[in-house]
């Protein structure tokens, strides 16, 4: 199973639920493949985004936001979009599942609106991964 986090910049959003998602699919031990990219990315994942991450022990400093593209969403069985489309990239016969997180865009530069995203995204993965995991249970034999 593939999952894709994607928003503008892969620099804030998108990079919290990547970081998210691997723990979450380390610790529950599923066969999920986590990319991650945005629109439009930025140079570098914002300062605040990694301290917060860090808060949580997770280390995202080695991570270069990147580009979305339309390979990487042709076998992906979801993605998850935060503030925006994937309509430019989405193959015309796709057939997953887009689950759009309404998230704000948080303030550049202050780690008090990244740790409200932060925590707001850490409580979505859960859910999220609890229905691969059902989706995966009816779609086996």
């Amino acid at each position: 199973m593939k999952v894709a986090f994607v928003c503008a910049g892969n620099a804030g959003r998108s990079q919290l639920a990547t970081a998210f998602a691997e723990r979450e699919r380390d610790e529950r031990g599923l066969d999920v493949e986590v990319v991650t990219g945005g629109t439009d990315p930025a140079e570098s994942v914002h300062d605040e985004i990694r301290e917060v991450l860090e808060e949580r022990g997770l280390d995202v400093g080695d991570r270069t936001p990147r580009a979305i593209t339309s390979d990487d969403v042709e076998d992906a069985e979801y993605v998850v979009t935060m503030g925006c489309s994937i309509e430019g990239i989405r193959p015309p016969d796709w057939q997953g599942e887009i689950r759009r997180w309404e998230l704000e865009h948080p303030s550049a530069g202050d780690l008090e609106s990244a740790r409200r995203q932060r925590d707001e995204i850490e409580g979505r993965v859960p859910q999220l991964f609890g229905d691969l995991e059902e989706a995966d249970e009816t779609r086996s034999p």
